[in-house]
């Protein structure tokens, strides 16, 4: 028997904006979407069109709570990069990075509902 990933959920409070800034900071492009038949959820997958690995981003109609409870944000998701500094430099524009860690050499930004995604470099 063998496990191999498919995706990973968040859950988004604006999908459109969401949608907005994945394709914006990260590239990433819907590859489909699922709309509920009382249209009470829509799924969307996004993908990088080179790995199979996939970001499920749903959106709940009747979500009451406003917004999404992350605890301490200890998780994440972690995307490699070839060009660090132009990264480096297209999040500080869009005002995303929300940690720095020069000693490791990596980053983090924050999407709209706050979760966080982790920058590395390609490692060679």
């Amino acid at each position: 028997m063998k496990f191999t990933f498919t995706h990973n959920n968040f859950n988004v409070t604006d999908l459109e904006k969401s949608l907005a800034f994945y394709k914006e900071a990260l590239g990433l492009v819907e590859v489909r979407r699922k709309v509920a038949t009382d249209n009470s959820f829509i799924l969307v997958f996004l993908g990088d069109g080179v790995s199979k690995h996939q970001l499920e981003l749903t959106w709940l109609r009747n979500w009451e709570k406003g917004t999404y409870n992350l605890g301490d944000n200890e998780f994440h998701l972690a995307f490699e990069v070839d060009d660090m500094e132009a990264a480096r430099a297209k999040h500080r524009e869009m005002g995303c990075i929300c940690y720095e860690n020069a000693n490791m050499g990596i980053y983090f930004i924050v999407d709209p509902d706050g979760y966080w995604l982790e920058i590395v470099p390609k490692r060679q």
